[in-house]
């Protein structure tokens, strides 16, 4: 079964942590803006992350799940990741309460791709970074291939 990781990064944290996802899966890896309709042809899992970005996808993440026709992932698993700050860590009080009530990049992502008829895999996952522009908090690389292990034990 074919499986594939699309993702988006903008300081290299969320490209790291597909990488270790698409080699613990044997799964090609694409940058968001080189993925075609056509990349998603017979995929039977497909993993899209992105940073979280105000609350959010970058919007070429939004661009890509946009683009993909509605039924297109009809029998294919799908699930997404993101990276995000840690909320343990101190932060301002504003910076919380706005998480709450926003949420991450992962769960839009998510399901968005069971919108376009894909199944979810397994829940949405969140990867922690050390500051706006990272660096990968310590153990995350490990933690994202141990998730795409198990991901690739769903296929």
């Amino acid at each position: 079964m074919k499986a594939l990781v699309v993702y988006d990064s903008v300081f290299g944290n969320t490209e790291k942590v597909a990488q270790a996802i698409g080699e613990a899966l044997g799964a090609g890896v694409m940058k968001v803006g080189s993925a075609r309709p056509e990349d998603l042809s017979g995929v039977g899992l497909l993993v899209v992350g992105s940073p979280t970005r105000a609350f959010s996808a970058t919007p070429a993440t939004k661009a890509f799940l946009a683009g993909i026709a509605g039924g297109a992932l009809k029998g294919a698993r799908v699930t997404a990741f993101d990276t995000r700050l840690d909320m343990n860590d101190p932060a301002p009080g504003f910076l919380k309460f706005l998480v709450r009530i926003f949420g991450f990049a992962a769960k839009p992502i998510a399901r968005g791709l069971v919108g376009k008829g894909g199944s979810l895999a397994a829940a949405p996952e969140g990867f922690l970074v050390a500051g706006t522009e990272g660096p990968l908090k310590p153990g995350e690389l490990e933690r994202a291939a141990e998730w795409g292990r198990r991901l690739a034990a769903g296929i």
